[in-house]
């Protein structure tokens, strides 16, 4: 069995307009000359530079990855949103993705970003869409960093069932000792 390979699945390029520095070409360059076989653009809840990525990694000959690093609205604190990372598996899941990031622009912005609402992905379904927890902006993470087990592994299962087979928990250092 051949070794594994990094692959990023978080990368924020300069179409996150708020945090992003990274040119997709260069991205793309140093994945393939670092051979890796994917990589993912994930900005922040847009899709605006997918094409441009899509071209550079084919072209390249690294497998293109799109998702977007989505806000949450939190019901009980809204103005502590927390973090889910969604990646397409389909086209289907690129539909879905398109459908909730145009409907949290319209419909669901708070100071400047746009947020998801929990109720969207039951209603749309999930289908095609593969989810990753959010590390520590994710609302299991957050649970986690506040010394609240009981509440992580409930915010996890509900994940877990809204994305049957196709939710990871990131695991993020701390700074920690």
């Amino acid at each position: 069995m051949p070794a594994p390979r990094f692959v990023h699945l978080r990368l924020h390029s300069e179409y996150s307009v708020t945090d992003g520095i990274v040119r997709l070409e260069e991205a793309v360059h140093k994945a393939a000359q670092d051979g890796m076989p994917a990589l993912a653009l994930t900005d922040s809840a847009n899709l605006f530079g997918m094409v441009k990525f899509y071209r550079a990694a084919r072209a390249a000959g690294v497998k293109p990855l799109i998702g977007a690093d989505c806000w949450v609205h939190n019901e009980t604190e809204a103005d502590k949103p927390s973090r889910l990372l969604l990646l397409c598996a389909s086209r289907a899941g690129y539909l879905a993705l398109c459908e909730l990031l145009s409907r949290a622009w319209l419909k669901n912005q708070r100071r400047g970003r746009a947020e998801l609402a929990r109720a969207w992905l039951s209603e749309l379904g999930t289908d095609g869409l593969v989810a990753l927890s959010g590390a520590a902006a994710g609302d299991v993470g957050q649970a986690l960093a506040a010394g609240n087990a009981p509440a992580a592994e409930s915010a996890a299962r509900e994940w877990a069932a809204l994305f049957p087979g196709r939710y990871y928990l990131e695991v993020q250092r701390a700074g920690l000792p």
